[in-house]
């Protein structure tokens, strides 16, 4: 299984999408507020199932954009009071929308305000609010509207949408984004379509998602793959009836959107005497299925893709997570046709285990070899993959150390008998310190640090579950990690 190879036009598609947009302005005389679903920017998700899509390619066609473009960032009221969290940064909502601003600032992209919807008077959405005006960002409140939206002569009304704080915009594209689901995007910009047009200027509203994508079959696996990444928000792909009665053609949508279009619809009516769009894929700008040039490799990669949010879910069920994204994500894998073989390193990681009696792991190179790596008395099965890996990457002969048991000896007694920890053995953050040490004097190890980038794409896969520092430093390599749902001790902690 090679997972180096591309399935995607990357360039072509950034070109063709930045037109659409540009369209779809001049569709609605001039101003569009556009939903960006997902992630503007480290969209890993995309980057795995559209092999050669690149992460930031939102953000690349939306620089092309930037003289026309300002930003608003929304978030609920609700997450900021309860802490919520990225679950894959780590850091809450309220701290994600600084570094949002930060990483648009960093592009050269005008963020023009901020939007707190749902907002009713909590104390940590307040204090954010004070924060964000103290840091000389614009923002403004939402407010819940009762009945919302399904009474929508109450929210079409001052009384409903009316109450909203107008946010002031100066471009003709506005981007609606945000740290997550959830956050009040879709509402947001109904409700400047709503104070638009009391003030009497036209404008539109278009959404744009990468997934589900609209014009690939139901059951492809990469439309199934979207199904797999949020198995925790009930979303299920759908074929947009609205669509196929409008136009007699299959379009894929999901649950929510296909719900929600009629009331979407008759509220776009009382704003603005007609409904723009007949079908919620209608609402859509998204090109990127056109630009999928290797079939067979998107569908190899979103199967791997389901296989490894199926693993994430085992695990977090075995952390004490939920059972239903589970079952969800079993009746998934039995649409798609994924088992564990889509994946080599599963089957590697469980023999080198059932041989050496230990916690054991293994990876799929990007070229398509597969290496293990075993546990051992000062190195974990993850540290000693990673030293593997990099020794199969760089051409160095297995047998050959790398590190020095003088070297590693000396940090696994610190570890023990000074820092209280009850086990000796190095973590891949660890390991690589003492590489890059012994890169001074055994020029081995420095040809196998210098391998390091050559891993961006692997597949791993370990017996047990990884440490928090583990995980982080593979992910961070660019290393897709996946482990069977087991710890490696009987302990009750394991942090």
């Amino acid at each position: 299984m090679e997972t180096g190879r591309i399935g995607f036009d990357n360039e072509g598609y950034i070109a063709a999408q930045s037109e659409q947009i540009r369209k779809r302005i001049e569709q609605f005389g001039g101003k569009l507020y556009l939903e960006v679903g997902g992630k503007l920017f480290d969209d890993y998700h995309a980057a795995r199932v559209l092999p050669g899509f690149q992460p930031d390619s939102k953000l690349r066609l939306l620089r092309q954009l930037r003289e026309d473009a300002e930003i608003i960032v929304a978030i609920n009221a609700a997450d900021i009071e309860k802490n919520k969290v990225r679950g894959d940064l780590g850091i809450t909502y309220d701290d994600d929308v600084l570094r949002l601003i930060d990483q648009f600032r960093s592009q050269d992209l005008y963020v023009s305000s901020v939007v707190v919807t749902r907002y009713q008077g909590q104390s940590a959405a307040g204090a954010f609010l004070r924060r964000l005006s103290a840091l000389g960002i614009r923002c403004y409140r939402h407010y819940p509207i009762a009945g919302y939206p399904s009474d929508v002569a109450h929210v079409v009304s001052d009384e409903g949408l009316g109450r909203n704080e107008y946010i002031e915009t100066s471009r003709s594209l506005v981007v609606v984004t945000a740290p997550g689901p959830g956050s009040g995007k879709m509402a947001t910009c109904i409700s400047q379509l709503y104070h638009d047009y009391r003030r009497g200027i036209t404008a539109g509203y278009a959404k744009f998602e990468t997934f589900p994508i609209w014009d690939l079959p139901l059951k492809h696996p990469v439309n199934l793959a979207y199904e797999a990444a949020t198995a925790d928000l009930d979303d299920v792909n759908m074929i947009d009836p609205f669509h196929l009665e409008a136009y007699g053609k299959t379009a894929v949508n999901y649950n929510r959107d296909v719900e929600t279009f009629p009331v979407l619809s008759a509220i776009f009516q009382r704003i603005q005497g007609e409904s723009p769009y007949k079908s919620p894929t209608d609402m859509g700008v998204n090109l990127v299925g056109r630009y999928i040039t290797d079939d067979a490799v998107c569908r190899d990669a979103a199967r791997r893709e389901i296989l490894r949010r199926y693993y994430a879910a085992c695990v977090d069920r075995a952390q004490g997570g939920p059972e239903e994204p589970v079952r969800r994500l079993e009746l998934i894998m039995g649409r798609g046709e994924v088992t564990a073989e889509v994946n080599p390193a599963v089957s590697a990681a469980l023999l080198k285990a059932e041989t050496t009696g230990a916690p054991a792991g293994a990876m799929v190179l990007p070229d398509g070899r597969v290496v293990t790596g075993k546990t051992s008395d000062n190195l974990g099965a993850a540290s000693a993959l990673l030293l593997n890996a990099l020794k199969a990457v760089g051409g160095i002969n297995d047998e050959l150390e790398l590190i020095t048991v003088q070297v590693l000896e000396p940090v696994c007694r610190l570890k023990t008998r000074y820092m209280g920890h009850r086990n000796p053995r190095l973590h891949t953050d660890e390991v690589l310190l003492a590489l890059a040490i012994s890169a001074l004097t055994n020029p081995l190890a420095d040809l196998a640090q210098r391998q390091l980038p050559k891993l961006l794409g692997a597949d791993a896969h370990f017996t047990v579950i990884l440490s928090g520092e583990d995980v982080h430093l593979l992910r961070s390599l660019g290393v897709n990690v996946t482990c069977e749902p087991v710890y490696e001790t009987k302990r009750l902690y394991h942090k």
